[in-house]
């Protein structure tokens, strides 16, 4: 069985667009931004703690970009 969408139009604005693609953006700098916060906060963690919390420092990049897609 088929389901169709019919609230959404199927024609798209240009305002829409505009504001479609300037949501996007915003969205990718705050991704941006919240990767950088939290590797700047890991970095600041010495070598003890991060094994603490049951990291290591080759673990960092990868834990910052975690939430980006």
């Amino acid at each position: 069985m088929a389901a169709i969408d019919t609230t959404r139009s199927a024609a798209v604005s240009p305002a829409g667009a505009v504001l479609n693609l300037m949501s996007r953006f915003v969205a990718a700098v705050s991704d941006w931004n919240d990767a950088r916060v939290t590797r700047k906060s890991l970095l600041r963690l010495s070598a003890r703690e991060l094994d603490d919390i049951g990291l290591s420092a080759s673990d960092i990049d990868m834990i910052a970009r975690r939430g980006r897609t």
